[in-house]
């Protein structure tokens, strides 16, 4: 069995044959309990995004690894792939802009992928993630939340009595 940073590289590397773009990692271990790594590309088209998902589940398959379940195989503008402890999205890229895992799921470290001996490679460790204002008290106070009073409103009709 293949531990689940080999996995995600794995699929990050059959997704990249396949020509997948812009692929990230998101380690999910500590912020979710879902699984320990999302795998997050993007495709041209509905036949890529297929070509880019049964590429990548035909390389896990072949390690022994168990698909569990898939989505959005039919349409193909998203698809799902759940292997355990690594989940992969396979987008288009209009679907992945609107949807934005990487933004949702930013307090995750996150990795972009590239091939080595590609331009621009650079072995990176995961970035951190920021931590948002006000998350500890070491680095700064949450701001204060202040309570303001509504006008009272009256009917002027409704608060004169009715004199007969």
């Amino acid at each position: 069995m293949i531990n689940s940073k080999r996995k995600a590289l794995m699929v990050a590397n059959a997704a990249s044959d396949k020509k997948g773009i812009d692929i990230v990692t998101i380690k999910m271990r500590k912020v979710s309990g879902i699984c320990d790594y999302f795998v997050i590309a993007s495709g041209t088209s509905t036949t890529h995004v297929r070509a880019i998902s049964d590429h990548i589940t035909r390389k896990l398959i072949e390690k022994g690894n168990r698909l569990r379940h898939v989505e959005g195989q039919r349409e193909a503008s998203w698809i799902l792939s759940d292997f355990g402890d690594v989940v992969v999205h396979v987008f288009l890229k209009d679907r992945r802009k609107f949807y934005d895992l990487e933004k949702l799921w930013s307090i995750a470290p996150q990795e972009q992928f590239k091939e080595e001996g590609a331009p621009g490679y650079r072995k990176k460790p995961f970035r951190t993630a920021k931590k948002r204002p006000g998350a500890s008290r070491k680095t700064k106070k949450p701001a204060k939340r202040v309570m303001v009073k509504a006008k009272k409103r009256t009917n002027k009709k409704t608060s004169r009595k009715k004199i007969r």
